[in-house]
């Protein structure tokens, strides 16, 4: 499925549940997360599209949504636009081990529209994804506007696959439980 595959990586939070630290700056093992998840697309031959505040040294292309924080959905509109493949990568920036989602979404069986992960706990991990373009496309288009839109509700129409994985794999940062766990540091 490699082939025809870009990489929507989403990398403009607030991470209001870490007090508003630029979670894409974080660093696993000396890396930062937003490079980590840009890496590992990359890797998979994806062309890599970064929803968030502008970096220098990605190698990517940048676009941010409009409002921004407007929501997950309202980045995947702004940077849909940008991916002529085939197959899309949809990817959160703290995952802490992006390279496993992507090698099980590009080996998974996919459903017509797509596959997404599935927690240890049966929760669909609508960040962690390979969708159909133009399947994707069309859901936007059908939910009208994004701004603060579910992802549920963009992808809840979609004819998806959904493969169920442990917690080592889509894991995230997302709480002060999560750093601790994962051993980064918070910046003062």
């Amino acid at each position: 499925m490699a082939e025809g595959l870009g990489a929507i990586v989403l990398a403009g939070g607030r991470a209001t549940r870490l007090g508003g630290v630029d979670k894409a700056a974080l660093e696993l093992d000396g890396v930062p997360l937003l490079s980590r998840a840009v890496a590992a697309a990359h890797a998979v031959g994806a062309r890599s599209v970064v929803v968030g505040p502008e970096r220098p040294g990605f190698g990517v292309e940048w676009v941010r949504e409009e409002p921004p924080f407007g929501g997950p959905v309202a980045a995947i509109a702004a940077a849909l636009p940008r991916i002529d493949a085939e197959w899309v990568l949809v990817l959160a920036a703290d995952l802490r081990s992006p390279d496993a989602v992507v090698a099980v979404l590009i080996t998974a069986d996919s459903g017509d529209d797509g596959c997404l992960l599935v927690d240890p706990d049966g929760r669909p991990q609508w960040l962690c994804g390979i969708y159909r373009t133009a399947a994707l496309s069309e859901a936007l288009a059908a939910l009208g506007d994004p701004v603060g839109a579910s992802m549920r509700a963009l992808l809840g129409g979609l004819r998806l696959a959904r493969h169920p994985v442990g917690s080592e794999v889509v894991g995230d940062i997302d709480t002060p439980a999560d750093v601790d766990d994962a051993g980064i540091e918070l910046p003062d």
